[in-house]
C-alpha cells in the first residue's frame, strides 16, 4: 500500500509483524505524530529489491524532498533509504544502538549464569555420591548464586540512579563476584551517556573514539562487535546530533499496530486488516 499524498520531509521506517511472525516494512511520517496522514507505505516482506520497487512508485519529485530518514542498523533498511531517497539525511536510531548495548551486558551475565548452573549441578551429584544433603551458597540478601544471576537481569537495563535498594543490594553482589559483568554494564551505560549528553556530532565523535578505545582494553567479544558495527554505521549514528531525531514515531506507530491487533485476538483476515489500518492511518 502506497499514499504518496502523505510523504512528508522527516521519514521513518520499521518493519513489524501482524500475525505468524510475517514481516511487513512501514514507511512513516513523523509530521502526522501516529495520526490520520501518518503512513506513508505498508510493504510485505523487508527485502530490499522489492521495497525499492515498490517505494519508487513515489514520484522522485516528492522522494527527493525528503530531507531526513531514521532506521535501524538493519543493511536492507539502509540500502533502500541509499536509493529511494537520495537526498535524505540517513539517521540510526539510538535506541537499536543503546539496545545492542544492553544485549551485550545480558550476553556476559547469561554466560555466568550457565557455568553458575553447571557447578550447582556437579556440587549436587558430588553430594548424591557422598550421601549428604546439598546446600547451595546462599548470599547475604537471600539469593543463591544461581538466583543471584537470574534475577540481575531487569536491573542491567536500567541506570543506577532508578535501581531499587533491592537492586542496589543485589547489583553490589553481583558486581563483587563477577566484576566482568560490571565492566560490560559500565560499557553499555558510557554508551548512553555519548547520546545523552553530547551537544554536537564533533563532540560525540570525540566521546566514541575514547569509548572505542575502552572496548579494546574490555576484553569482551560481544562489545568488540558492537564497537565494529558501530564503525560501520558511525556516519548514520553521528547523524543523529544533528536534530536528535528517533525512530520512536515508527515504535509508536508500531505499537498501535500491534494494540490493534490484540483487541482483534489476531489478524485471520491480512487484507481486511490493511484496509482497517489504511482508513484510520492514511
Amino acid at each position: 500500500m502506497l499514499f504518496e499524498q502523505n510523504m512528508g520531509a522527516y521519514l521513518s521506517i520499521d518493519e513489524t509483524a501482524f500475525s505468524s511472525g510475517e514481516l511487513y516494512t512501514i514507511v512513516t511520517n513523523k509530521a502526522a505524530k501516529g495520526r490520520k496522514g501518518a503512513l506513508v507505505a505498508m510493504i510485505k516482506g523487508t527485502q530490499s529489491d522489492q521495497l525499492i520497487d515498490i517505494l519508487k512508485k513515489i514520484p522522485r519529485r516528492l522522494r527527493i524532498e525528503v530531507k531526513e530518514v531514521t532506521v535501524d542498523m538493519a543493511g536492507s533498511l539502509n540500502r533502500v533509504v541509499d536509493k529511494c531517497f537520495p537526498r535524505a539525511s540517513k539517521v540510526i536510531d539510538r535506541f537499536h544502538v543503546q539496545q545492542l548495548a544492553f544485549d551485550g551486558v545480558q550476553e556476559v551475565r547469561i554466560k555466568y549464569r550457565w557455568e553458575a548452573m553447571e557447578e550447582e549441578n556437579q556440587a549436587i551429584e558430588e553430594a548424591r555420591k557422598r550421601n549428604v544433603a546439598f546446600h547451595p551458597e546462599v548470599l547475604a540478601n537471600g539469593d543463591t548464586v544461581k538466583q543471584l544471576l537470574a534475577r540481575s537481569r531487569y536491573l542491567l537495563f536500567k541506570h543506577p540512579r532508578l535501581w531499587t535498594r533491592d537492586q542496589q543490594q543485589r547489583a553490589e553482589l553481583l558486581f563483587t563476584r563477577y566484576p566482568v559483568i560490571q565492566k560490560a554494564y559500565q560499557l553499555s551505560l558510557r554508551l548512553g551517556e555519548v547520546f545523552r549528553l553530547s551537544k554536537t556530532r564533533q563532540e560525540a565523535f570525540k566521546k566514541l573514539a575514547l569509548w572505542h578505545a575502552d572496548v579494546e582494553n574490555s576484553g569482551l567479544a560481544s562489545f568488540k562487535t558492537l564497537d565494529k558495527t558501530i564503525q560501520q554505521h558511525y556516519l548514520g549514528i553521528l547523524n543523529f546530533f544533528d536534530n536528535r531525531s528517533t525512530n520512536a514515531a515508527a515504535e509508536s506507530f508500531n505499537a498501535k499496530i500491534k494494540a490493534f491487533r490484540n483487541a482483534l485476538r489476531g489478524v485471520r483476515d491480512v487484507e481486511f486488516f490493511l484496509y482497517r489500518l489504511a482508513k484510520i492511518y492514511a
